[in-house]
């Protein structure tokens, strides 16, 4: 199962608290939001983790109008919170959310991640997950989620199950709402939980718009990464053709890669831009619903006699080169 981040420190309130006023400060009225649907593009950001990039200067640097916000997690119950910790609403996170929208961007709210108590472990039923997540799409006027589901919380199938019934009640009550279902998978695509998961999605008449594989951390690969994780994308194109009966065109439109910048956590895993730029052939070819990775907070180098990790990449390359290539994606 892939890693969607690597066992952290939080920020202190007062970094993040710097990054809102930056961020204020620099959002322009009136501009006009997207054209893209939110999610299609939306790398994630971190906002209590890695140093993070002010997300006004990001849009400004590179054409980027969208944001994929990690992570939302419990508080310990039933009850979502940003990191498990700050509060859903009034602080830091949602003065950031406004000025990424005052710029004209907008964004997403990404559920789980690797690390953390995730609301779909801590809920006890399926109205209760979905209570949780009508939460956060309430208090930000969310016109798109991902689920990032990952470590306890996907191998766990009572919980996948939950989490697919929850989402089912969401996509019901919230008509026009884009979901997206993250997940690991294997360099010939999802491995028995993901292929679980997306049988429990078609079994429940569950109309996700982009089910999504993290194609990295492997544990063992050969080839480029682009080309390994196209190939990984073909085998989900299959597995959501098969669950659902669609062609394998419409298949493709249902499907997303949420690839990771540079080196990973695999010593044998680097990802380039040439490999970004194959995945976005790929995308553009296929239609994909969703082309995303994991971090800005890693899309610059690293200062020198550091490695990569949680706020750089680990390879030379340009600040926000990776983010460059996602924002040119629009389906």
């Amino acid at each position: 199962m892939a890693k969607h981040l690597p066992a952290r420190p939080l920020l202190a309130l007062a970094a993040t608290a710097a990054l809102t006023a930056g961020a204020l400060a620099l959002a322009p009225a009136g501009q006009a939001a997207s054209p893209d649907p939110v999610g299609l593009n939306a790398p994630y950001e971190y906002l209590g983790w890695g140093n993070p990039q002010n997300p006004v200067q990001v849009m400004q640097a590179t054409g980027a109008t969208q944001f994929t916000l990690a992570f939302m997690l419990s508080d310990g119950g039933c009850n979502p919170k940003w990191d498990g910790t700050r509060a859903l609403t009034g602080g830091s996170d949602q003065s950031t959310i406004d000025a990424i929208r005052a710029a004209g961007g907008d964004v997403l709210v990404s559920f789980g991640g690797w690390d953390g108590n995730k609301l779909g472990e801590k809920c006890s039923s399926a109205s209760a997950l979905a209570g949780a997540y009508q939460k956060v799409i309430d208090a930000y006027r969310l016109k798109a989620i991902d689920i990032d589901i990952e470590n306890t919380e996907a191998s766990n199938a009572t919980v996948r199950q939950r989490v697919i019934s929850a989402l089912k009640t969401v996509k019901t009550n919230n008509p026009g709402l884009k979901v997206y279902v993250t997940f690991g998978t294997t360099p010939t695509g999802p491995d028995s939980v993901g292929v679980d998961l997306i049988k429990k999605g078609a079994a429940a008449g569950l109309a996700v718009d982009g089910w999504t594989i993290m194609p990295f951390d492997f544990g063992g690969h050969s080839g480029a990464m682009g080309t390994v994780s196209t190939r990984a994308a073909d085998g989900l194109k299959n597995a959501v053709a098969s669950a659902y009966g669609y062609d394998s065109a419409t298949a493709y439109k249902h499907i997303g890669i949420s690839s990771m910048n540079g080196k990973t956590d695999e010593s044998d895993e680097t990802v380039s831009t040439a490999d970004f730029t194959t995945i976005l052939n790929y995308a553009k070819s296929h239609h994909l619903a969703r082309f995303t990775f994991w971090a800005v907070n890693r899309d610059r180098p690293c200062p020198s006699g550091t490695s990569a990790g949680d706020s750089c990449s680990g390879i030379s390359q340009s600040a926000y080169a990776f983010t460059k290539i996602i924002a040119s994606y629009h389906g």
